[in-house]
């Protein structure tokens, strides 16, 4: 039972060596640029994105606020005339 608990140590040991060298290997490395290049054009893309949605939204708002001006406006204007004909 020991031997084979110290033999699965040192197979792990060996692969996961061997694991180190694959993974800091020149494709490897080369792998990991090209994902890193795509998760920041993503980046950039949703960066665009929120930049338009923010964009829409402030000029939404400021309309909103347009409107609600011009309906006080017209509701004062309707008071007063009210109070004019009484």
């Amino acid at each position: 039972m020991k031997f084979k608990g110290i033999g699965l140590f040192a197979l792990g040991t060996l692969f996961g060596l061997e694991g180190i060298k694959l993974l800091s290997s020149k494709d490897a490395k080369k792998v990991y640029a090209h994902c890193t290049a795509g998760v920041l054009r993503a980046k950039d893309s949703v960066l665009n994105q929120v930049t338009t949605l923010q964009e829409n939204c402030t000029d939404i708002y400021e309309e909103a606020k347009a409107i609600n001006a011009d309906r006080a406006d017209k509701e004062k204007e309707n008071e007063i005339s009210d109070d004019v004909t009484e």
